[in-house]
């Protein structure tokens, strides 16, 4: 695995976290696969996409809306 990759890895604690949990991406990226697909796939799974972010504020939102809702009447 190049220097960098293991870099980036060890600066951000989802990355090693992911990497440890999912061990057959030290093989992918020994075989020259990109970071980024890694990094791509650790944010779909722990909900780190801008995507994601939105929806719990949405569901924040909502939840506050109805507690709102209910102490009114």
């Amino acid at each position: 695995m190049r220097y960098e990759i293991k870099e980036s890895i060890y600066k951000d604690e989802n990355l090693l976290r992911y990497l440890r949990e999912n061990s057959g991406w030290y093989k992918r990226l020994n075989r020259n696969e990109s970071l980024e697909n890694m990094v791509n796939e650790m944010k779909e799974r722990y909900g780190l996409r801008f995507r994601d972010k939105v929806d719990k504020i949405g569901t924040g939102i909502d939840i506050i809306n109805a507690f709102m809702n209910v102490t009114k009447e």
